[in-house]
């Protein structure tokens, strides 16, 4: 059998599913999840290397409707993907109807002469009938080459996704080397996981308006210390942030450290600081100082 690889653009609406998708498939955690929308700003490519294939996924930013610069930024880092892949995941929720949001998304894939491959997620918790009228509905909208139910949470039919992806991955060699799980490196990856716990112990505003930038990092034999910023784009923010007598920066600089700690397999002794840069998301140097403009920074 020829050895296949390939680029996997897996897109969709926030909050359908996608982080969640690549790290069962890889069956490591690459990307941060929350129930907050637009958890994923950076493209982000999870490697799983296969005996013949290797899927390279790229997990993109939810395409929305924008309000704010950093929106647009997002959604361009999902076009691009969509653009430089080879054939594009696109999931949706299984228990929601087709919307607004979708269109969007439906109107770009349409310009990309790419295969397409509609993945049904969270269909453990859709009724039958109700599922088959979805698919139904859902291949009335585009001519999909192919459409898989899964469940990414309860890890239902991914060994069968995996099959369809590899149907439409070129024969080559490996992109990657075999051992390497992510194209993002350590550093960024520290700042994802403080992030994450940000969004999960904050609401409203907040989760959306945060930047984290590792400020110093060093190394011992057996323990890592480190120093991270975290940019919110209010005054009222950082007040929240911080909490009453440090008690939320505590529990989140504690959750962060806990994780790192195991990731890194080193005692971790973490700094968190906040800092105000206002309307942070608006301004496009600001955007792409913080790493969040991937197209630019590669221009540059």
């Amino acid at each position: 059998m020829d050895y296949r690889s390939g680029f996997i653009a897996i897109v969709g609406r926030p909050n359908a599913g996608k982080s969640t998708l690549m790290n069962a498939l890889l069956k490591e955690k690459v990307a941060i999840m929350s129930d907050k929308p637009n958890t994923t700003r950076n493209n982000i490519a999870g490697i799983l290397t296969l005996e013949d294939a290797q899927y390279v996924f790229v997990d993109t930013p939810g395409i929305h409707k924008p309000r704010q610069q950093l929106g647009r930024v997002l959604n361009k880092n999902a076009y691009t993907a969509m653009e430089d892949c080879d054939v594009i995941g696109w999931i949706i929720d299984g228990t929601q109807s087709f919307g607004s949001g979708d269109e969007f998304i439906l109107n770009r894939i349409e310009q990309l002469k790419k295969p397409v491959i509609l993945i049904v997620n969270k269909v453990d918790m859709v009724k039958k009938e109700k599922l088959l009228e979805t698919l139904l509905g859902w291949q009335d909208r585009y001519n999909f080459d192919q459409i898989v139910p899964i469940s990414a949470l309860k890890e239902n039919n991914l060994n069968e996704l995996l099959d369809v992806f590899r149907e439409y991955l070129p024969e080559g060699g490996m992109l990657y080397p075999s051992e390497m799980k992510s194209d993002h490196d350590i550093n960024f990856q520290i700042c994802e996981i403080i992030r994450e716990k940000i969004l999960f112990k904050t609401r409203e505003e907040i989760p959306h308006s945060v930047a984290v930038l590792l400020e110093n990092k060093v190394e011992e034999e057996n323990k890592i210390f480190m120093q991270a910023m975290i940019v919110v784009d209010r005054d009222s923010q950082k007040g929240i942030l911080i909490g009453k007598q440090g008690k939320m920066i505590r529990s989140i600089r504690l959750a962060a450290q806990k994780e790192l700690k195991e990731k890194l397999k080193k005692n971790v002794e973490l700094e968190l600081y906040v800092r105000v840069e206002k309307n942070w998301r608006n301004q496009e140097q600001k955007i792409k100082e913080f790493g969040l403009d991937e197209l630019n920074e590669a221009n540059d």
